[in-house]
Order: structure tokens, then sequence, then C-alpha cells
């Protein structure tokens, strides 16, 4: 487990960032209904990806804003 806020925050955006890439370059979306579940299953956890990277982001805005004053 990483403790600081700023490594959690890269490791959220590149986790983001991968699963972003991951879908768009590997997942056809419109096709055929065979396995449309794990579509959507990856489609949803990219999702919850790029909710944590931005809710980490707002931690790290924070944390930088209460050191500086």
């Amino acid at each position: 487990m990483i403790k600081s806020i700023k490594g959690q925050f890269v490791l959220s955006l590149c986790t983001a960032i991968g699963f972003i890439y991951f879908n768009f370059s590997h997942i056809d979306f419109v096709g055929n209904n065979e396995s449309i579940f794990t579509r959507v299953l990856f489609f949803f956890i990219m999702i919850l990806s790029v909710f944590n990277a931005g809710i980490l982001t707002q931690k790290y805005v924070q944390t930088r804003n209460k050191k500086k004053n």
C-alpha cells in the first residue's frame, strides 16, 4: 500500500489512463452480444478508476493547500 497522497495520485492516474486505453483500443462496443457482460464490466471499472483518480486529485490539492498555509 502506498502511504503518500502523491504516490496514490500517480498510481491512480496511471491506472485510469491504462483502463481508458484498454477500453478504447481493445473493446468493440458495437458488435455481437456474446460478451456484453465483459464489455460492460470493463466500462464500469474504467468509470470507477477515473472517479477514484478525481477523488485523489482533490485530496492531493487540498493537502498541498494546507501545507502552503
